[in-house]
């Protein structure tokens, strides 16, 4: 029986041991002084902040335009020079219009015969030797036959397919001899010594678009900035989106422009006279709100702010913080609310 004893004793006295220690432990940790964190900062001050937003953009032809034929036949001209500059009205494709030619020379001599048939019964009307009916239906004759020449001239018009405006031909899909239709492609005509470039703000923005507003923008394997002025924008927001479709002019085209090129487009929106930027590394983001850490009397606040337009590097920050905070750039993971910090560098 002594034994069992012996052993429970021994045993609450290591235990008793443990505790003591521990505790001793606890109230030696409890009298370290607390750790100071050595961290970077960036003091806010007051600057001006050009507004520019950056958005992607299509270069599209002025005018554009699918070649088609007005009428059904056979191509017996056929001139499309691809690539090359045609002028306004020039005949591009002539269709077969040997019958319709038949036809407005029968007209023409039916035309001339009632003519002078209306001269004659014109000058036996003054003597009363014709009845006033009987000139009248001359009279229409002639006018039938005058309508019936109009129709002709328009249908052989039709053979004769001419370029609505000055353009580069592209590449063409018929050659002389070709039975063609009202829906054939023949080829493309563009406009390239204009050019439009289509691109979308975000809805935010769409108050500062206004015709005559002008941007620049750059196209992919070029270095160079180019200009455009505003034209016009859509009537409403797209719901999909929520954004602006613009379109601009582009007049002086350079070789390196071509239609369908993609875009970088650059806005000027103003200026924005004492904004507080911050490094855009010191932002936290969290599920509702963001924060910045500032330092106030040597220790960390964590503070809520919202935010306005962001650059390369930098974001604005529209409250929360005020001139002259030293917000926390660096160790911002292992900061916590009121932790004690140093700055080892400051920039101001």
């Amino acid at each position: 029986m002594r034994t069992p004893l012996i052993s429970v004793l021994f045993a609450l006295i290591i235990v008793t041991g443990i505790t003591s220690c521990g505790t001793a432990n606890k109230k030696e940790k409890d009298k370290r002084p607390s750790v100071i964190l050595s961290v970077e900062g960036y003091v806010v001050k007051p600057s001006d902040l050009e507004v520019t937003i950056d958005v992607s953009g299509t270069l599209l032809p002025f005018e554009e335009t699918v070649l088609m034929p007005e009428a059904i036949g056979r191509a017996v001209m056929v001139n499309l020079p691809e690539g090359k500059l045609v002028k306004k009205g020039t005949i591009l494709v002539k269709l077969f219009d040997g019958e319709l030619q038949a036809q407005l020379k029968k007209s023409e001599n039916q035309l001339k015969l009632a003519e002078q048939t209306e001269q004659r019964q014109g000058e036996l009307l003054k003597v009363s030797g014709i009845s006033q009916f009987d000139y009248d239906q001359t009279v229409f004759q002639v006018n039938s036959i005058k309508d019936d020449i109009e129709l002709l001239n328009v249908q052989i018009g039709k053979t004769e397919l001419k370029a609505p405006f000055d353009g580069v031909v592209g590449l063409k899909n018929i050659s002389v001899g070709a039975q063609v239709n009202t829906s054939t492609a023949l080829a493309t005509l563009r406009m390239v010594d204009r050019l439009k470039l289509d691109f979308s703000v975000p809805e935010k923005y769409s108050r500062e678009i206004v015709p005559g507003k002008e941007l620049t923008f750059t196209v992919e394997g070029d270095s160079l900035n180019y200009s455009a002025v505003v034209m016009a924008s859509e009537g409403g927001i797209e719901a999909d989106t929520r954004t602006l479709k613009v379109r601009a002019v582009v007049d002086h085209v350079s070789p390196g422009l071509r239609p369908g090129a993609f875009a970088r487009v650059e806005l000027q929106l103003g200026k924005h006279a004492d904004a507080l930027l911050v490094p855009t590394q010191c932002i936290i983001p969290q599920a509702r709100n963001k924060k910045l850490i500032v330092a106030r009397n040597g220790k960390a606040e964590f503070v809520t702010v919202s935010t306005g337009i962001r650059k390369a590097a930098f974001i604005e920050v529209l409250s929360g913080i005020r001139p002259g905070d030293t917000v926390v750039t660096t160790g911002i993971v292992f900061l916590k609310p009121d932790a004690n910090v140093k700055f080892s560098k400051v920039i101001k």
